[in-house]
């Protein structure tokens, strides 16, 4: 479970919103924080940032602010409240107290030379919200009335009670921003009971390796994964590929820019995502899921999307059936199975056929960058 940090800035405080402006929303390049840090510390940052500008903030020393930074770690959620707004959310990605780091990135504007912030933070997917504050109060039940003062740590008994009945604290608020319903966690989950059992394991020697890798099956599927890949970096996305088809599309077209690891803080357990055939994402969040589904059975891609959304039934990130175009029928009929009617799974995942893919790879053949997630949505066709 994630720790939830809350930093209050007072309306109208100028030298703050001066701070707030060069460091959180500018952001920082790594080149301007290097000297100041050990190299655990760049290694630390540059695999997670890889090289782009960061978001940073700092809160004073002190006991109290001390005591709540000492609980702080990577994949903890951060929030930046402005008077009774919440003006950002964002994951911490590397903590460390530094008194010169500190003054290279916040001089003071009001005379006071001696004061530093020098407990400081780095922010991943750092996003702007402005929700109501009294919201916030409500999913962790304080009263309207509760107000903040400098850096605060959510107790972990309001942790547990909000966790056993949401998922993304992100998704939530966006969801509260826009009137959208919010949606608890089920109490049960669905059933698995029509899917067959897995065929017994076969084990392969090194000369079958290359033979299975060269049928027209697998490579179809490996093509999928690797233009869908190719087509994130170029969304300006991480990719994350299952680690063994890794290898294969290393192998087939020596590919080997996705991520080696699934980023810790995302709001999932890991063996619910990692074997998603192909996941767009940011340093600490999910920004698409696509399922290839070539030869097998339909259902086994809308049964992990079913998944994810009995663990996450408010996350807001597209989720795709990449198919055939002939194939389409065949993931309507399977979304009328009670189970996924349930979980109005038709709303969330939608059709992305190899067509569309290849004509969206053939546009941005020549592009190192341009696309983006709406344009994928709009390309891709609705399920209902």
């Amino acid at each position: 479970m994630r720790n939830i940090f809350l930093v209050y800035m007072p309306p109208g405080n100028a030298e703050a919103m001066v701070h707030y402006e060069d460091t959180i929303k500018t952001r920082v390049p790594f080149a301007r924080v290097a000297k100041f840090l050990t190299q655990d510390a760049r290694s630390r940052l540059d695999q997670v940032f890889g090289g782009r500008p960061m978001a940073v903030w700092g809160s004073a020393g002190g006991k109290a602010n001390r005591a709540k930074f000492d609980r702080m770690q990577q994949g903890d959620e951060i929030l930046i409240v402005e008077g009774d707004r919440i003006k950002l959310i964002g994951h911490i990605a590397l903590k460390l107290e530094n008194a010169d780091l500190s003054r290279e990135l916040w001089k003071p504007l009001r005379g006071n030379i001696g004061a530093t912030w020098e407990l400081v933070y780095f922010i991943a997917n750092p996003r702007e919200l402005d929700v109501p504050f009294v919201e916030f109060n409500r999913l962790f039940e304080y009263a309207d009335e509760f107000r903040l003062r400098g850096l605060t740590a959510i107790a972990e008994d309001r942790l547990d009670r909000f966790y056993a009945r949401y998922d993304d604290l992100y998704s939530v608020l966006v969801r509260i921003k826009s009137g959208e319903p919010v949606a608890t966690k089920p109490t049960l989950v669905a059933t698995r009971a029509t899917e067959p059992p897995a065929p017994p394991a076969v084990e392969l020697e090194p000369e079958d390796v290359d033979e299975l890798i060269a049928s027209p099956e697998v490579s179809d599927h490996a093509k999928m994964q690797w233009k869908l890949a190719r087509l994130g970096l170029k969304a300006g996305e991480r990719i994350w590929i299952p680690t063994a088809d890794q290898t294969r599309l290393r192998k087939l077209f020596d590919f080997d820019q996705c991520d080696r690891q699934f980023t810790a803080g995302i709001d999932l357990p890991h063996s619910y995502v990692e074997n998603i055939d192909v996941v767009w994402k940011q340093e600490f969040r999910i920004d698409a899921a696509y399922e290839v589904e070539n030869l097998t059975a339909i259902y086994s891609g809308l049964l992990r999307f079913a998944d994810l959304t009995i663990l996450a039934p408010n996350t807001i990130y597209p989720m795709f059936i990449v198919a055939q175009a002939a194939r389409k029928g065949q993931v309507r009929d399977q979304l009328r199975r009670p189970a996924f009617r349930q979980l109005k799974l038709a709303d969330k995942v939608c059709f992305l056929s190899y067509e569309t893919v290849d004509e969206i790879d053939g546009f941005f053949s020549g592009a190192a960058s341009g696309l983006n997630i709406d344009l994928i949505n709009g390309k891709a066709e609705a399920l209902l």
